[in-house]
């Protein structure tokens, strides 16, 4: 039986229950991570509904989206006496992958006048978190061997467009824990002594909310935007995880711990040099600041009374996205068809001091670099040749377009060399390349 001082032992080693749960996962549709996630002045398909829901009104009909992000790669660690360790996605690539479901209506283009032009829309994402796994005879196993977060966002959303040029979005984030996604509740583990497995755990629901604009200050001849600013902000949230402390898979102690999600800034601004009724170009910038300073610590409170402190002061980061796309719109080799290509690179900073950094987060000074495709096929083109797109569906319900999106990404992190880490066996340096891929699938009824 593992007494007080065991438990403290089992303690010990951990950053806390949730501290290397936290980064910001930005990729949330194909085709926004193509450009680096340098969308959020585009906003002109679903994903507009987490980049910026404003951009919502100028979807028509009733729109789906639906897709899944795969990431893979690895970390190489060397300690400052030459110890190595490698950690992964848990495997080659994270399982489950995190997910974007989007719906949106837009109730004037259906008929429904009463609300003006009002559009409602849902989603459900995964925003934050991790899955990294390191060896269990590491040189750090007192810090971490595991850790997860399949946290997920419920994204009910309204938007409105007040003038021709300005809409305005409102929505709440909805954070929640679910056993369709993993064991659905964050985990840590670690072994902090010889033959101790032990087990950190916990879950809750929080919310949150986002408020945006889209304010398009420039038009063409046919009425199409040529400079449009985004503006959104996301409020913070804090979860109150609630779980327990395990030492070989038995019970030691009640565990709770309050682990603030940050808020969240987004400007950006798109220009579109070419625009007709051919071809378009594209070019944007975004920039984040994500308020990271929140995460002062995330102290561990046990059922026997006992609070194990965890300082984690962190600060505030920022990311700025840059990213192009170039579509084809009337292509005589694919009639009704339209064809994108897409590229971005992002440059974000890393949110961690040495005192307190975490393995569990490759949290070091990032270039992302990476592009993707898009295809759109509308109602009356075909299939290879074999089936009109419009066809797909069953009997009325049949779409006007249907959509596919792809990017791949190398997250190409700085090497980093930690030293005075409050644990000393996380000192040494870190060098991470970690590859996503994305898929998204849109239907346009």
């Amino acid at each position: 039986m593992l007494g007080v001082c065991g438990v403290g032992l089992c303690v010990a080693g951990f950053p806390g229950v949730a501290s290397s749960q936290v980064p910001r996962i930005q990729g949330q549709g194909a085709a926004a991570s193509a450009m680096s996630n340098a969308f959020s002045a585009q906003a002109d398909d679903p994903s507009a509904l987490h980049y910026n829901p404003a951009g919502m009104t100028q979807l028509q009909g009733v729109q789906l989206m639906a897709g899944a992000l795969a990431s893979g790669g690895s970390t190489n660690f060397t300690s400052l006496t030459g110890v190595t360790a490698r950690g992964d996605r848990n495997g080659s690539a994270a399982w489950p992958p995190p997910g974007h479901t989007y719906i949106t209506v837009n109730l004037k283009s259906l008929g429904v006048t009463a609300f003006g032009d009002l559009v409602i829309g849902v989603g459900l994402t995964a925003p934050f978190g991790s899955m990294t796994r390191w060896p269990n005879d590491g040189p750090f196993r007192s810090a971490t061997t595991f850790s997860t977060l399949p946290l997920m966002d419920i994204k009910p959303t309204l938007a409105y467009k007040v003038t021709e040029n300005l809409s305005l979005g409102l929505g709440a984030d909805i954070y929640t824990f679910s056993n369709l996604v993993g064991e659905g509740q964050v985990e840590r583990h670690a072994i902090p002594a010889a033959g101790v497995k032990t087990e950190l755990n916990g879950k809750d629901t929080a919310a949150g909310f986002n408020a945006s604009l889209l304010y398009t200050a420039l038009r063409n001849a046919d009425g199409k935007p040529l400079a449009n600013i985004g503006i959104v902000y996301r409020s913070q949230a804090t979860l109150h995880l609630s779980g327990a402390l395990l030492a070989n898979g038995a019970q030691v102690s009640d565990a709770n711990a309050t682990l603030v999600l940050p808020q969240v800034f987004t400007g950006a601004i798109a220009i579109w040099p070419v625009r007709t009724t051919e071809r378009e170009w594209k070019v944007e910038m975004d920039v984040d600041y994500v308020g990271w300073k929140s995460n002062r610590n995330l102290d561990v409170r046990l059922g026997n009374g006992a609070t194990i402190a965890q300082p984690q002061n962190w600060k505030g980061t920022y990311a700025v996205m840059i990213g192009s796309e170039y579509k084809w719109l009337a292509l005589e080799s694919l009639p009704h068809w339209e064809v994108a290509l897409r590229a971005g690179y992002t440059n974000q900073q890393n949110q961690m001091p040495d005192l307190t950094f975490d393995p569990g987060i490759p949290s070091w000074d990032l270039h992302i670099v990476g592009g993707g495709v898009g295809l759109l096929c509308k109602g009356e083109g075909s299939l290879l040749g074999l089936i009109r797109c419009g066809d797909f569906g069953f009997g009325s319900l049949k779409p006007k377009a249907i959509g596919l999106d792809l990017s791949l990404q190398a997250g190409l992190y700085e090497d980093r060399t930690v030293l005075g880490n409050r644990n000393p066996t996380v000192d040494g340096t870190y060098q991470t390349t970690l590859y996503l891929g994305n898929a998204s699938i849109r239907m346009v009824y």
